[in-house]
């Protein structure tokens, strides 16, 4: 199985199933003498695992990472960090009736046809438990983005038709943390978790969308023209679980605007080159110009529902499906951090990319 490694200099290779012994994985490329906090990588994990509210999936794991290698006295040592998180509360034997069966909107049929098994326990390795592994590589790489003055923040802004009406720069982001579904406007939150509830005791699921915004980015980042920064981006989010839509600045919006609605012009502030507006995202040309970079990323409804559907088996007789299981009625809030890590390690490959390079002024 391939597709295992994300990034070129920065690299993640991740490990592991839903109900296999444990997922891990290893971060390459990493420099050496970085300062790197294990509370901080747990603190990541303990915003993405399982059972942490009403809201959540009530299967329960504690997530714990065990670094293996590649840090000694909480330095990095240049060696690859391999690390592992063991999967404590599996509880296969929900999954037994599924053996034969294709799950609505799964991976079921379409992996039985590529490599003709599939671990049926939870998803196996298209479970979007394999995100362990990319958190705890976004950990490394934000704190490494630190010293540079860099830093990614989500939030959820949409669930369902709850829609959160103001840009980032409205809000106040350090609330995103206050309550259970990651939204900063507490009001709007409410109402998120209320159809959260509703569609969990209906046996249904619900969408949503996570925000992102990233500051700190110096100017002339990126590689033109198969690399921009945006398609980096990108391919990133578009590689997370349920994921169905990415994008940035005003995104699909502009198509319905005009270019002088839509222009940045430039200005200068404090000595230095700005734009009075961001509609580009911070992106122009492929290339970062210095502004907030932000983006959003739209979530399907969970897949697995308690409730009755059609589908067939692998003799293909069709079937009246119920399903079983502990699930997420909404993935929204447990993937902000998600977002977050895949954002941050983007950056971070990027920025070694440039070093490697010795591309323009970056601040190096």
């Amino acid at each position: 199985m391939a597709g295992n490694t994300f990034g070129k200099i920065y690299k993640l290779s991740s490990f592991g199933e839903s109900h296999g012994v444990a997922v891990g994985g290893m971060i390459d490329g990493c420099p050496a003498g970085i300062a790197l906090s294990a509370e901080m990588i747990q603190q990541e994990l303990n915003r993405r695992r399982p059972g942490q509210s009403e809201i959540s999936t009530p299967r329960e794991e504690a997530d714990r990472v065990e670094i293996l290698s590649g840090i000694f006295e909480g330095k990095t040592t240049g060696m690859p960090i391999g690390f592992i998180v063991h999967n404590t509360n599996q509880n296969s034997k929900d999954y037994g009736h599924l053996k034969d069966l294709y799950r609505p909107s799964h991976a079921d049929y379409s992996w039985q046809q590529k490599y003709g098994v599939r671990d049926y326990r939870g998803g196996g390795r298209s479970s979007a438990r394999e995100h362990i592994a990319r958190v705890v590589g976004g950990a490394v790489a934000k704190q490494i983005l630190a010293a540079y003055g860099i830093c990614v923040q989500g939030y959820t802004s949409q669930v369902g038709t709850v829609v959160l009406p103001h840009s980032y720069r409205e809000i106040d982001l350090s609330m995103t943390e206050a309550n259970i579904v990651r939204c900063p406007d507490p009001v709007i939150a409410e109402s998120m978790i209320a159809l959260i509830r509703e569609v969990k005791e209906a046996g249904d699921s619900v969408g949503g969308v996570v925000s992102c915004v990233i500051r700190g980015v110096m100017p002339g980042l990126g590689e033109p023209v198969f690399d921009r920064f945006q398609a980096r981006l990108a391919q990133a989010m578009l590689s997370i679980n349920a994921v169905k839509g990415f994008e940035y600045g005003t995104g699909f919006a502009a198509a319905a605007m005009r270019g002088s609605e839509h222009n940045d012009p430039f200005v200068m502030k404090e000595g230095k080159v700005h734009t009075e507006s961001n509609r580009s995202g911070g992106l122009q040309g492929g290339v970062s110009n210095g502004e907030d970079i932000y983006f959003r990323v739209a979530f399907k409804p969970v897949a697995t529902i308690m409730q009755k559907q059609n589908t067939v088996d692998r003799e293909g007789n069709e079937i009246l499906l119920e399903a079983h299981g502990r699930h997420d009625p909404c993935v929204v809030p447990r993937a902000v951090p998600v977002v977050e890590a895949m954002a941050a390690m983007t950056v971070v490959d990027m920025l070694f990319e440039a070093k490697a390079g010795r591309e323009g002024d970056l601040g190096f």
